[in-house]
């Protein structure tokens, strides 16, 4: 049996997109887009008209449990890192937070890292959960995202 204290409290996973920083960002950053990559098949749907645009919002999604989740964002810097903790409708957030951070190359092509950090999840009903989440599971995130971004033309 494996102990807490041997399963990576933060996993990341990254690759390059062919698509510019702006378009991709705007996939992550429109909850009512998120899912359509996500990689832990996890999202449900979130309602449209909540695009993310400053630290300090809360955007809400429902996951595919039917239970409604609403997201702290944390960290926001517009076309380049976004990060947010969510949380039981009216709860403060338990501690796990997922973030985005997209480095252009060039016009065409953006490297984009996705991490999930559970470092300071103190809920251990929610452990199992966190250490499901692997990278694979952020790569998945990843290549849905990319094949969206390569082909949406909108």
């Amino acid at each position: 049996m494996s102990n807490d204290d041997d399963v990576p409290r933060v996993v990341s996973a990254s690759r390059t997109i062919a698509a510019d920083a702006d378009r991709i960002f705007e996939l992550i950053a429109d909850p009512a887009q998120q899912p359509r990559w996500d990689g832990n098949d996890n999202l449900a749907t979130a309602a449209p008209g909540q695009r993310v645009r400053a630290i300090g919002e809360i955007f809400t999604n429902t996951i595919t449990t039917g239970d409604v989740r609403e997201n702290h964002v944390v960290e926001f810097d517009e076309g380049r890192r976004i990060a947010w903790r969510p949380a039981e409708p009216g709860q403060q957030p338990p501690g796990h937070l997922w973030r985005w951070e997209l480095d252009p190359i060039d016009s065409a092509h953006t490297r984009v890292t996705h991490t999930y950090d559970w470092t300071q999840l103190t809920d251990q009903g929610r452990f199992a959960r966190a250490r499901a989440t692997s990278a694979d599971n952020l790569q998945a995130s990843l290549d849905r995202l990319a094949t969206l971004a390569e082909q949406d033309t909108r």
